[in-house]
């Protein structure tokens, strides 16, 4: 496992498998809302945002977090794992809200980008049935015949996955 796309729903604790990743196979993390917005919550232009993927998916390792559909392709091509937090539509509004109490709003420079509206709940409550599909029509298109899938539906099992991840690489 040298280089890892995690992908899911917002709230689904993305940020956090990939800090954790991060350290325990000694990688490099992006966390792309991190790359893709400035401190004044502008977004990087689409092409140069692609072509910053691009030179991060060419490093010998690396983990990145997050979604953006439209580039999803240049990290799944060039990872070898997939993490694909699949986790209840309750569990996701859950997790925004309950990381938006916990870190407030803004920038916090180690994945956490909180900025909840209605845009961003609503995408969180309809990502399983519009989103999801999309998303793993891409996985299935891109990766899954020379990168392993991990799909984790909730917490005990990313926790779990975790620790076997730290023991295996002891």
């Amino acid at each position: 496992m040298k280089k890892v796309a995690i992908v899911g729903c917002g709230g689904s604790g993305k940020s956090h498998v990939a800090r954790e990743l991060g350290r325990i196979l000694d990688a490099p993390v992006t966390h792309l809302d991190a790359a893709f917005y400035d401190d004044e919550w502008n977004a990087l232009p689409m092409d140069k945002f692609a072509e910053l993927q691009r030179e991060l998916v060419a490093q010998a390792q690396w983990v990145i977090d997050g979604n953006y559909n439209s580039t999803l392709p240049v990290r799944l091509g060039a990872c070898d794992t997939v993490v694909l937090m699949d986790v209840s539509t309750v569990a996701a509004l859950y997790g925004i809200f309950s990381r938006q109490i916990r870190h407030g709003a803004g920038h916090k420079g180690n994945g956490v980008h909180n900025r909840i509206h209605w845009g961003v709940i609503k995408y969180v409550a309809t990502y399983r049935r519009k989103m999801r599909p999309r998303v793993m029509a891409k996985i299935e298109q891109c990766a899954a015949d020379r990168a392993d899938v991990v799909l984790l539906a909730n917490r005990r099992q990313t926790r779990r996955w975790l620790r076997q991840v730290a023991a295996e690489q002891s």
